[in-house]
């Protein structure tokens, strides 16, 4: 009795009972652990003869995952077990000898996971079976537990799930052991979670047809081994041109064998893909003109599944995934589903709520689910992102539960309006999080599967997407960073993975700003606040940043680099400076720089370089492994479809004359002097912000010419204050703050240039005595405005129901703030309601503008838009609908811009101190930025960088 007490203290004391992943692989020889591979020998693997032949499969790959690490393959059998001192016993619950053995003989306890959906054990047991001292022992609950748990074991010894889709080398290894505690994994969270291959043209595309003729069972076998090791279990395949029933039969049967839940797409009802109804030559794809055809069709689609387990998919889009008809009816849809259950009844010959069945509420067709159709209770309900990243619609919580569940369909790439982005990665993971979360917190879990395009380049966003869906709980807004470090660490060690987590997020934030295909040379500013130059700045510092690992990384690691770092990097800070150099190739056209025609060469460059990159990737790296995965095409769109071809943009060439002719231009503005009547103004300064300021000298002619700058003052600095120019020069303009009298002081500067022609500049620097900068509290106003980042709050209220916490690196220029639950129920504002408090000083008073940059969240729950309250000081707070445009212009342009622009106006009537204040009032608006304008601010795509500011020590 003793015995057994202490027994099973033993056995919960080594119970890892909970999702978060443990470390249980080894490389050390410690007392009680389990040798995989030592002293050169490995350990022979064992399965029952009638476990699934997915299992057995599957083993044979961990079979090979050791002989990578190692070198040495194991022995592997499905024969009767020999004796032996150490063995791997695999099997799955009910369907293994073997582990039915270790069952029965209570060797091991499988309670926590009998009977459960894709749960596994992992354990060393003593003396298992006759004649076997010791075993590692992976068990099941169901054929994917054991698949799940076989992968697990081939992660944790060093072999990444990408290391055939992005080369990431195995980890070398002379020994590996088990630690002796026992890992259980329980149920995921999210039933079905999986991927769709979409818009494979022209990169997949490509790639498939040289390597394998065609989307065929070759092809398909490397996908569904990459989900199954990412813990996913479903797939929607390539579907523009092509059918996996079809094409290749084999396909839909190893995907079975595998173990893959198949379905078609959105578009695509009962089995069929879309191509298919064209070859068939069926006639019109409309069923109130040609029921019989269709059915006829959808008999064949569920009588050639078979039992493959499959979800089908329910109702219909318009043909190529186009809107329904005008025409079409509430009656006339649910009749279609109605019809194609009875097909799948009769078919299968089994109940129809024995088939798992999805509706897709895609585009318009969310409509008709809006306006009152409803399908069984047993159909799950697909819910869907507006294609940008953003949840349309979510269950409410007093809702009742429904026996189908809800799922969640949601893109990484998309073609359609306001533009087809499909090139690289601009899927940030905090705001993948932040929207998934939504989905989870509301009980959408039953199917979650993203659009992916080509899989590659969306490996991160891909890994980090289906490891949420497993649990959910894992992931949070504090630890996010956490999940990229580790990514980083396990594809290319540990020495670099802080920096190249940085990397990581930090590309992917300024690629989700916006879509590289919507870039032009208009997007940034070309003149404000250094706007354009930053974004040059900052992209090419991060793409040496990412270089530089290149080069001290080791060989063996480089090929996986470049593809899932360095390339997305280098391409898309190269297409950055491309547009911005070409807006100020078009400015300086209009002013006559003689530097003109050396930026339209410049352009030339960077298109020439970023076909360079691309025929790297696709012709070098990894010995041209990935031929036409950078095929896809990225510049000189005209509308929302992709060009034929990447086209040069239109440069702008000028003649120069062969005497000298000075131009100066200023920050600010895209004038230029002395051509203009009035006189040059330089933003002002102010002994808060401290501001640096710049002018620009330019020739405008061939032959070089002098020049120098004079001050009215002594304490304003340019530098350099003379020189000989040939083509331009940049002055930077600031001041020695501390012999700058107290008061507010107009200053002159003089450009001088060649024969005594010269330009007047004029700005204004405020020192006022009072108040001093660190005795001040929050922001501070400057050249008409105050700049506010949402994450420098100098207060926060929360209450019982709502709590204010930071989404670290959600945003386009810092992070954002939201409350805590998300599905805490909607409040007016009162005295004590959560808010967030703003400090700032103003100079001005009067009217002003408050513009709020909040995340392009959308009203899920249909209540007429998300709603946030301002106010200022002790106003009334005013109540702001984000949506009160729900035209598809408006949508476009808060996807286009990744962030919705809410503007209020207040009264101010004296300068000094205030507080803005920002209330909550709906759950899930994600508060990015605040832009307080009392005179205006000058227009920029991003707003004006944060103005100074000083916090209480206590904020967060």
């Amino acid at each position: 009795m003793k015995k057994s007490i202490v027994a099973l203290i033993l056995i919960s004391l080594c119970a890892f009972e909970s999702r978060s992943q443990i470390s249980y692989i080894t490389t050390q020889k410690e007392k009680n652990n389990f040798p995989l591979f030592a002293s050169g020998k490995a350990t022979a693997i064992y399965l029952s003869t009638q476990d699934y032949p997915g299992c057995i499969r599957a083993a044979k790959d961990l079979q090979q995952d050791i002989e990578r690490v190692t070198t040495v393959q194991p022995s592997f059998s499905t024969d009767k077990i020999q004796a032996s001192d150490e063995l791997i016993i695999i099997g799955t619950i009910g369907k293994s000898t073997l582990i039915n053995e270790l069952i029965n003989k209570k060797k091991i306890d499988v309670t926590a996971i009998s009977g459960k959906w894709e749960s596994y054990l992992i354990q060393v047991v003593e003396k298992p079976l006759p004649n076997v001292k010791r075993a590692l022992v992976i068990a099941g609950s169901d054929k994917r537990g054991t698949i799940f748990g076989i992968y697990d074991v081939s992660k944790q010894i060093g072999v990444s799930p990408w290391y055939w889709w992005a080369d990431v080398p195995v980890r070398k290894s002379n020994s590996l052991y088990a630690r002796p505690v026992r890992n259980v994994q329980p149920e995921p969270a999210v039933k079905y979670r999986g991927i769709f291959i979409n818009d494979e043209q022209p990169a997949l595309g490509g790639w498939v047809r040289e390597n394998y003729g065609g989307f065929n069972h070759q092809f398909y076998e490397k996908v569904f081994e990459l989900i199954l090791r990412l813990k996913g279990n479903f797939l929607w395949p390539a579907m523009w041109g092509q059918s996996i029933y079809s094409d290749d039969p084999l396909s839909p049967k190893l995907a079975d064998e595998y173990g893959i839940v198949l379905s078609t797409s959105h578009h695509e009802p009962m089995m069929r893909a879309h191509v298919e109804w064209q070859r068939a030559g069926g006639g019109e794809w409309n069923y109130a003109t040609n029921e019989q055809k269709l059915r006829e069709f959808w008999r064949d689609g569920i009588k050639r599944m078979g039992t493959n387990e499959s979800i089908v998919t329910l109702a219909m889009r318009g043909d190529g995934d186009m809107a329904m008809s005008a025409e079409t009816n509430t009656a006339l849809l649910e009749k279609i589903v109605n019809d194609q259950r009875k097909i799948i009844a009769e078919v299968t010959g089994k109940d129809v709520t024995a088939t798992p069945q999805v509706w897709a509420l895609y585009k318009e067709v969310q409509d008709y689910y809006d306006n009152g159709m409803r399908v069984p209770e047993d159909v799950t309900l697909l819910l869907c992102d507006d294609n940008w990243g953003n949840i349309r619609k979510l269950p409410k919580m007093k809702d009742a539960p429904r026996k189908g569940g809800y799922g969640i369909y949601y893109h990484y790439d998309y073609v359609g309006g306001p533009r087809n982005y499909k090139w690289l990665n601009t899927n940030p993971i905090t705001r993948v999080w932040e929207q998934m979360n939504l989905a989870y917190q509301y009980g959408a879990n039953r199917i979650w599967i993203v659009n992916v395009g080509d899989i590659k380049p969306m490996e991160f966003p891909i890994d980090f997407f289906l490891d949420y869906a497993w649990d959910p709980t894992k992931w949070n807004q504090d630890n996010l960073d956490d999940f990229t470090k580790q990514w980083a660490a396990y594809q290319f060690g540990d020495q670099y993975a802080p920096e190249i987590a940085r990397i990581i997020s930090t590309y992917t934030k300024f690629n989700s700003r916006r879509k590289p295909e919507l870039l032009s040379p208009e997007t940034y500013s070309l003149v404000n606040y250094r706007e354009s130059e930053t974004i040059v700045k900052e992209y090419n510092q991060l793409a040496e940043d990412a270089e530089n690992i290149y080069r001290n990384l080791s060989p063996q690691y480089k090929d996986a680099y470049f593809q899932l770092v360095l390339f997305p990097v280098k391409a898309c800070a190269n297409l950055n400076e491309l547009h911005i150099t070409t807006g100020h190739n078009r400015l300086y056209s209009q002013q006559g720089r003689a530097s003109t025609n050396e930026l339209a060469d410049r352009v030339e460059d960077l298109f020439n370089k970023d076909a360079q990159l691309a025929h790297y990737y696709n012709k070098v790296m990894a010995n041209g492994k990935w031929n036409h995965m950078m095929d896809q095409t990225h510049i000189s769109y005209t509308y929302w479809q992709q060009p034929e071809k990447d086209v040069l943009p239109d440069l702008k060439r000028i003649t120069l004359p062969e005497a000298s002719d000075m131009g100066v231009a200023v920050e600010g503005t895209t004038l230029w002097w002395p051509n203009e009547n009035t006189t040059a103004v330089l933003p002002s300064f102010d002994r808060y912000n401290q501001q640096q300021h710049y002018l620009e000298i330019f020739n405008r002619g061939i032959t070089p010419f002098n020049y120098s700058i004079t001050a009215n003052v002594p304490w304003a600095r340019v530098t350099p204050k003379e020189g000989r120019l040939e083509k331009e020069q940049r002055v930077e303009v600031t001041v020695d703050w501390n012999n700058v009298p107290a008061g507010t002081h107009s200053v002159l500067f003089v450009i001088t240039g060649e024969n005594g022609k010269k330009v007047n500049v004029n700005t204004t620097v405020y020192n006022p005595s009072e108040p001093k900068p660190d005795q001040l509290l929050g922001h501070v106003e400057a050249n008409g405005y105050v700049s506010i980042e949402s994450a420098h709050y100098t207060k926060a209220l929360n209450s019982p129901s709502a709590t204010w916490k930071l989404l670290p690196d959600l945003g386009r220029t810092l992070s954002a703030v939201t409350t805590f639950p998300v599905t805490a129920e909607s409040d007016l504002p009162e005295s004590d309601s959560p808010h967030l408090e703003y400090s700032i000083y103003l100079f001005n008073s009067g009217e002003i503008k408050i513009t709020t940059f909040i995340s392009p969240t959308i009203d899920f729950h249909n209540n007429g838009g998300l709603r946030y309250a301002i106010s200022i000081d002790n106003e009334k707070p005013q109540i702001i609908n984000i949506h009160p445009d729900t035209s598809n212009k408006a949508w476009e342009k808060s996807v286009a811009d990744n962030i919705i622009e809410s503007v209020s106006k207040h009264i101010v009537t004296k300068p000094g101190s205030h507080i803005v204040k920002f209330w909550r009032v709906d759950p899930a608006i994600a508060l990015q930025k605040f832009l307080v304008e009392t005179t205006g601010a000058k227009p920029s795509y991003l707003g004006p960088p944060e103005s100074y500011y000083r916090l209480p020590k206590n904020q967060p």
